[in-house]
This record gives C-alpha cells, sequence and structure tokens, in this order.
C-alpha cells in the first residue's frame, strides 16, 4: 500500500508558506492507518522498549495506536494546562513558532526504556523537547518513529544521537 496517496499538502497552513502535511486521510482510512502502525512496527520490534511517548495532539493518534498494537504503555506529552497533576515542561520550537510541552512528572521512571512518536519530524523541536523531559525523568531513549520525516527541515540532525525511523520521507 502506498501511504503517500493518505497525505494531503494544504497550501499556507498554519501561515503562509507553509505547506502542511495533512495525515487526516491516513487516519480516515482504516487499512491505511492499520498499515501505518504495522509498519511502525516492524522498524522498531527488536528493541526493547517499555514505554511510547507521544506530544499532543497527533503523536497521540499514532503513538497510542502503536503502544496498544506492541502491548507497551503510553505515555501523554501535552500543551499547557492540559494535566492535572504535577508537571515537567520543555520549550520547544516549531518551523512556524514556539510552544512548551508538558508530562507529568511520575510518567517516566528511571532506567524505562523509552519510545519517542509522533506523526510527523519537521526541524525536530517537538522530539527534542519530549527528549529532554524523558531523560529529566530518568529514563533512557530507545529511538524514535515517525509516520511523516519533512528530510528539508533536517530535523533528524537534532536527535541524531539515537536512532530515527520514519515511514514516508519527504
Amino acid at each position: 500500500m502506498d501511504l503517500n496517496k493518505y497525505i494531503r499538502d494544504v497550501v499556507d497552513y498554519p501561515k503562509k508558506g507553509i505547506i502542511f502535511k495533512d495525515l487526516t486521510p491516513l487516519w480516515k482510512d482504516k487499512d491505511a492507518f492499520h498499515q501505518a502502525v504495522v509498519l511502525m512496527a516492524e522498524k522498531v520490534k527488536h528493541e526493547d522498549i517499555d514505554l511510547i511517548v507521544g506530544a499532543e495532539s497527533r503523536g497521540f493518534l499514532i503513538g497510542a495506536a502503536l503502544a496498544f498494537y506492541m502491548g507497551k504503555g503510553f505515555i501523554t506529552v501535552r500543551k499547557p494546562n492540559k494535566l492535572p497533576c504535577k508537571t515537567i515542561s520543555a520549550e520547544y520550537e516549531l518551523e512556524y513558532g514556539k510552544n512548551i510541552l508538558y508530562m507529568h512528572e511520575d510518567a517516566i521512571k528511571q532506567g524505562d526504556k523509552v519510545l519517542i512518536v509522533d506523526d510527523l519530524i519537521a526541524t525536530g523541536g517537538t522530539a527534542v523537547a519530549m527528549i529532554d523531559m524523558t531523560k529529566r525523568l530518568g529514563g533512557e531513549i530507545i529511538g524514535s518513529a515517525f509516520v511523516v520525516e519533512l528530510a528539508f527541515l533536517n530535523g533528524r540532525q537534532a536527535i541524531s544521537d539515537y536512532p530515527v525511523h520514519s515511514l514516508l520521507t519527504y
């Protein structure tokens, strides 16, 4: 199955000059969504993973599905004022701005082996923030996995200390 045909380009979103890679057609198609999860699991199946960490909101979709498929726990990383208990945070840069992510301070314990997952890697800012918080809580980064990689934005270099897996590269 060619997953590329389930990725829609949206021009000038969220601001002029950006070509947004919209994965909602992939999520909508049960076969394409299932195939994406299976292919991501294949890429990391030999890794010793305890937890999958995914960022709000599209990282929840693929991260939770992957965690369920692989029989792993899932940790949510949220935007401001979304988590009810004590948190840690990390500021990050997007290709079109800045933001802050939060994780419960008890989400990861010392020595947990963690896979960072998101729908897309662009500049790598979101992944760097998730890695930073995971390491501060004592987690060991096993690698990262993405449905889409925007190679021209060099996000892979931002997290080059760890294996990076992507299904589609633009």
